[in-house]
């Protein structure tokens, strides 16, 4: 596909999704256009550009040349006259910038809420939470408007919106990537990070953005990493570590490792107490001083527009950091020390540290209900990597009740390449999934099961409480819904899909499908196709015609 077609397919998506909040800034689409046609032209005169054809999305604490910088904050915005350095690089590369996207406000936050500009949804249910700080940016790549996006992490902003919404992020080593041109949240803890439904695409964005620009003081030369030992040793979480995880992520995490032994490695439960004890000082201690020291002045300035353009929440938790003094935070930075001594020992002789990403997929109600705590949950396996100068990568690892789970490596600094190395070799992490209509096995859509690596699970029915309609597009699918009474029981296929094909393949469906729970008639849920409601105004309810082979085959007299 060239960068023009691309495009165009990329705005062509954003007109039939339904997540505007995501965007703050979306370039007008001859603009994009412009970009995308100069990048042929380099390409079509010989330019070897490893990004082309690929569209990006840029987190709005990170500036874009003539598109404003807010933070997530109208009345922080400037207009920077440059790219970041991160921007520079990736366009350099052949990517085509759509846009700036949503973010919680000054990037404190992981619940992807706080922003005057709307909370972000979450790509799978708009019920739930994007995650943050770098939500709008998730959520584009996950619902395949962009194939790359940047984000921030200073406290797994980076990660968390990856997990729950089913795709890459990839937080290196600090200072790879510079941040030359990035809002700081904390300076000396924040890191550049990738979003990308495909582990190999989102590490060579990372080594393309990577190297020192000669302005950002705080950029680091690469290293050699380490290679990974044979057997495989990776440590995981004592069982008194998962506790307070949502229902079935514990055994979720427990079928990936299990699928790590089955493969020959060797994995070893250590108490990482210590690494949980650090992360807790993030927040906790005089370490958010760094953020007052970033934006507290702008918050104190406008403290009129708190309510309004101004996060309250995110006003609190900067201001606060006023109250630490110089002793409060070296007596904090020698406690970081003495639990980065220990934590760093657990990890001796260990690959990698492999948790879930995050501990749950909280509702945008009951994160409205509890702003703080309901936040605070979501950083346990994230907050100490920055804090303790460590390399960590998200990938997708299946789903529970029809959502999104991840799980997380977590090693040493620059090793960033061997924790994609383990990443890639994590085996047999699928998804289930229910199909009534035209990815049926035989029916015109069923080869993009096929390509996203699926096979064919068992034929299945659902429980007696769905209706089905057939759709008014091209080509023809079906829509299910679940209704209060006189719903019948629809057959269907339950696939097998590498939970890396899965994210590919939600990423191209178009609306108004969704992908949802849907219960069988043997009492059990699976993740499933789901139509939205306001797409079944004027079409055929085709529930009592025994499935949509039935249908079809009563439309068409094909015996299909």
């Amino acid at each position: 596909m060239t960068a023009t077609e691309r495009v165009t397919a990329a705005y062509e998506r954003i007109s039939t999704i339904d997540r505007p909040e995501a965007w703050i800034h979306l370039r007008p689409l001859d603009d994009a256009l412009a970009d995308a046609a100069a990048v042929d032209a380099r390409v079509a005169a010989g330019e070897s550009l490893p990004l082309a054809g690929l569209t990006a999305a840029v987190k709005d604490n990170i500036d874009v040349a003539g598109m404003p910088t807010t933070a997530g904050a109208a009345s922080y915005a400037y207009l920077p006259d440059a790219d970041s350095t991160a921007v520079a690089r990736l366009r350099a590369a052949g990517a085509v910038v759509l846009g700036k996207t949503n973010l919680d406000q000054f990037a404190t936050g992981l619940v992807g809420t706080r922003s005057p500009y709307g909370a972000v949804r979450n790509a799978w249910d708009p019920s739930r939470i994007s995650g943050g700080s770098s939500s709008g940016s998730a959520v584009m790549v996950a619902l395949g408007v962009a194939d790359i996006a940047l984000g921030t992490d200073t406290a797994g902003s980076g990660r968390v919106p990856a997990a729950l919404n089913g795709i890459v992020g990839v937080k290196p080593t600090k200072g790879l990537i510079p941040t030359t041109g990035v809002v700081p949240a904390c300076r000396s803890l924040d890191c550049v990070t990738v979003f990308a439904r495909e582990l190999g695409l989102a590490r060579m964005t990372v080594e393309l953005l990577s190297g020192p620009d000669g302005f950002d003081t705080r950029a680091r030369d690469d290293r050699p990493g380490r290679l990974a030992a044979t057997p495989l040793r990776i440590a995981v979480p004592a069982p008194h570590n998962l506790e307070g995880l949502a229902d079935g992520w514990a055994e979720a995490f427990g079928v990936v490792v299990e699928r790590l032994v089955d493969a020959g490695a060797e994995v070893v439960a250590v108490d990482i107490t210590p690494l949980l004890r650090a992360a807790e000082l993030l927040y906790g201690g005089a370490f958010v001083a760094e953020r007052t020291a970033a934006v507290g002045d702008h918050i104190t300035k406008h403290a009129d527009l708190i309510g309004t353009d101004l996060d309250p929440t995110v006003a609190a938790i900067v201001q606060g950091g006023a109250d630490a003094t110089a002793v409060d935070y070296f007596h904090d930075l020698e406690q970081l020390d003495q639990l980065g001594a220990e934590g760093h020992a657990l990890l001796d002789g260990f690959a990698a540290l492999l948790t879930p990403t995050t501990t749950w997929h909280p509702t945008l109600a009951e994160v409205a209900a509890d702003p703080v705590g309901a936040n605070s949950r979501m950083g346990r396996y994230t907050n100490f990597a920055n804090l303790l100068d460590m390399s960590s990568l998200a990938v997708p690892a299946g789903s529970v009740d029809g959502l999104p789970f991840g799980v997380m490596l977590t090693g040493r600094a620059f090793d960033d390449r061997l924790l994609a190395e383990i990443a890639a070799s994590v085996p047999g992490v699928t998804v289930d999934l229910l199909v009534v209509g035209a990815h049926l096995s035989g029916q015109p859509l069923n080869h993009q099961l096929v390509s996203a690596g699926g096979t064919l699970v068992a034929d299945v029915r659902t429980a007696a409480t769905y209706r089905l309609h057939a759709l008014d597009t091209q080509p023809p699918k079906p829509g299910l819904v679940r209704v209060a009474d006189g719903g019948v029981s629809v057959p269907g296929e339950v696939w097998r899909i590498p939970a890396a094909g899965f994210g590919r393949f939600v990423g191209a469906l178009p609306a108004p499908m969704a992908i949802g729970t849907v219960d069988l008639d043997d009492g059990t849920s699976v993740t499933g196709f789901l139509c939205e409601p306001y797409a079944l105004d004027g079409a055929r309810d085709i529930s009592d015609l025994g499935g949509w082979r039935a249908y079809v085959s009563a439309v068409t007299g094909s015996g299909a």
